[in-house]
């Protein structure tokens, strides 16, 4: 695919939200800087933030003219994402998290399969999960194809990823952006109600390695996230004609999946351990023993761990 663009519009704009983003915040937007496919914006949207963050944007835009850095006060991240489809040039979107990598063809991609299918207005791709140090868990998303994409997320699951889609302005602005009604699930939301104007794919490749903390919000707010899944899940179900009161079992029993800082660090274990990245899976056993060590399930990892599967 070519780069090169004769007029001054970029063929695509990225939406990078930032707050407070810390020691991750160079390495993701030189991520973005390296990409093999060039013609982008990339929207640095401060949010209000009150550490260095602001200086190191400014610092990237005086580098590279692809920079372009917008602040306002701290309005929260579905308002800096509604802000940043207001702000981009480009007929596609990129998201980008603040402490996300994406490895250096993504961009070339997913640019080329939207452009080989027309019909398809969201492509996200595989995903390694990464720990806040940046050791492997694991590899996720196996679901590829709309149909399969589409009914995991009608029970809530995580089938599609945001740091890691490119969209369609156009869908986007025609299903009216994020929803602030559910800031909590607001990608799932916006990923259902993009699949009413389009269709939905992943690509098999890994491309973007996507960082995980027990303090982000699928493990900080478990109860308003999951309100928030219910209540996008049953929109889409009510606009599909289907029973909008039931609650699929996945639902139940991802929800209960985690509760603690043990559990999370135990899954961590278990997913690193069936991946073979057994440094990860011992630092996490280890980890979820040392919270607490009387409980059967973290003997029971460390156990596996220590004989390696």
């Amino acid at each position: 695919m070519s780069n090169s663009n004769n007029s001054n519009k970029p063929a695509a704009s990225v939406i990078f939200p930032v707050y407070n983003a810390g020691e991750y915040l160079d390495a993701a937007i030189e991520s973005i800087l390296s990409q093999t496919f060039k013609d982008f914006e990339l929207l640095l949207l401060n949010d209000g933030s009150t550490d260095g963050s602001l200086s190191r944007l400014e610092y990237y835009a005086a580098q590279d003219s692809r920079c372009k850095v917008f602040t306002s006060a701290n309005r929260g991240l579905v308002g800096t994402l509604n802000e940043g489809i207001r702000l981009a040039a480009g007929d596609i979107l990129f998201r980008m998290d603040q402490d996300d990598i994406s490895l250096p063809d993504r961009f070339e991609k997913q640019m080329r399969y939207l452009a080989e299918h027309p019909e398809c207005v969201l492509v996200g791709s595989r995903v390694l999960l990464i720990d806040p140090d940046g050791m492997p868990i694991m590899e996720m998303g196996d679901r590829m194809k709309h149909e399969d994409i589409d009914e995991g997320l009608s029970w809530g699951g995580a089938f599609i990823f945001h740091p890691a889609v490119a969209m369609r302005k156009s869908a986007v602005q025609l299903i009216g952006g994020y929803r602030a009604e559910y800031e909590y699930a607001d990608d799932l939301d916006l990923f259902l109600r993009m699949a009413e104007v389009g269709r939905l794919a992943n690509l098999p490749d890994v491309l973007v390695r996507y960082r995980q903390h027990t303090s982000s919000m699928s493990y900080a707010g478990r109860d308003r996230q999951f309100k928030s899944i219910l209540a996008a899940t049953a929109d889409a179900r009510r606009k599909r004609n289907q029973d909008a009161d039931v609650v699929p079992d996945g639902m139940w029993s991802a929800k209960a999946a985690v509760s603690t800082i043990s559990d999370v660090h135990r899954k961590w274990a278990w997913w690193a351990l069936a991946s073979g990245n057994r440094a990860t899976a011992r630092k996490y056993a280890w980890k979820a023993l040392l919270k607490n060590p009387f409980s059967f399930e973290n003997i029971k990892v460390c156990a596996c761990v220590l004989r390696g599967h």
